[in-house]
């Protein structure tokens, strides 16, 4: 049975393939289209109705019928994944590939489903790439998704950004101050939402995304609270301040600087600072280059800090924009 389900798919594949290779300005062969189809729908062997998925993929762009069923049928796939129940990645798979070929923007939210899905990161790759690969306004796309869609979604859609080769960096730019906007707005912590504030701050800082300013400083002051509080490690506040040195202007400066003031006081007072911390601080203020801390890094020199600390603040006053 299953040999001879094989035989036509790929005859059926092989005309297909050299019909669309053709450079005619005609339309696809319908025929052809609802044989596949219909051998896909009757077929019980996952390779042939996989095989039978990427050539009906293969149709000339823009066939929104044969789009739609297989949008539907990826659509049924996720579903049946998101209650629990088992399903073909092969299928999975054939499906993001025959929506990618047939190139249509109406197929972005499927795809982007397969994404919160929870779907192995294999599978989770693939949709990343067909997203880029569609022909679509993928920025607007996305910055709907960020700016109302429930916190895993929005999460999944700045990893989707952070992995897109096809957008801007002013897009990508737009999309992750977006997101760290959007994660600073809940009051309440979700896991999903504090993983993508942390995931914005990172992107905002490898992109030295400058209209960021005001997210970033958000962003440092609620990373410091985490650390103190116990809520996340360290790390994430060196993070925040590291940022805050990419993206910030005079005013990320100034709150810098009073955090160095005070560190400098208990430093001088109590002999205690974190040396980690200090040291973030210091980078990000030579950074910025905003004279409104020079007093600040000048006095680092006149306490018992390391040498690497005190060459970093001679650099950071080196590089002050007068």
């Amino acid at each position: 049975m299953r040999k001879h389900k094989i035989i036509p798919v790929m005859f059926l594949l092989l005309s297909v393939f050299m019909f669309v290779s053709a450079d005619l300005p005609v339309s696809p062969d319908n025929e052809n289209i609802d044989e596949l189809w219909q051998l896909f729908s009757e077929s019980p062997d996952p390779e042939t109705k996989a095989e039978t998925l990427i050539a009906l993929g293969m149709q000339r762009k823009g066939n929104r019928d044969i789009t739609e069923k297989i949008n539907n049928y990826l659509a049924e796939l996720n579903d049946l994944f998101s209650s629990g129940t088992a399903v073909d990645y092969l299928l999975v798979s054939a499906s993001i590939t025959a929506i990618m070929k047939l190139d249509d923007s109406s197929s972005y939210p499927v795809i982007f489903a397969v994404l919160h899905t929870g779907y192995p990161e294999v599978i989770a790759s693939e949709a990343r790439g067909a997203l880029d690969e569609i022909n679509g306004n993928l920025f607007s796309f996305l910055f709907g998704v960020i700016e109302e869609n429930p916190p895993v979604e929005k999460f999944s859609a700045l990893k989707a950004v952070i992995n897109s080769r096809r957008l801007s960096v002013s897009e990508r730019g737009r999309l992750a101050s977006l997101a760290l906007e959007s994660a600073l707005a809940f009051d309440e912590e979700d896991v999903d939402i504090t993983a993508m504030r942390y995931a914005a701050v990172l992107e905002l800082t490898s992109l030295r995304w400058k209209n960021a300013n005001d997210p970033a400083i958000r962003s440092y002051y609620r990373a410091r609270e985490d650390y103190v509080q116990n809520i996340a490690p360290k790390i994430r506040f060196i993070e925040a301040i590291t940022c805050l040195g990419a993206v910030g202007n005079s005013e990320a400066a100034f709150v810098l600087g009073l955090q160095l003031g005070l560190i400098n006081e208990r430093t001088e007072r109590r002999g205690g600072y974190d040396a980690d911390i200090t040291f973030a601080i210091v980078q990000a203020l030579g950074n910025i280059g905003s004279k409104t801390v020079f007093d600040h890094l000048i006095y680092v020199n006149n306490l018992s800090y390391p040498d690497y600390i005190k060459i970093a603040a001679r650099e950071a006053v080196a590089r002050i924009k007068w």
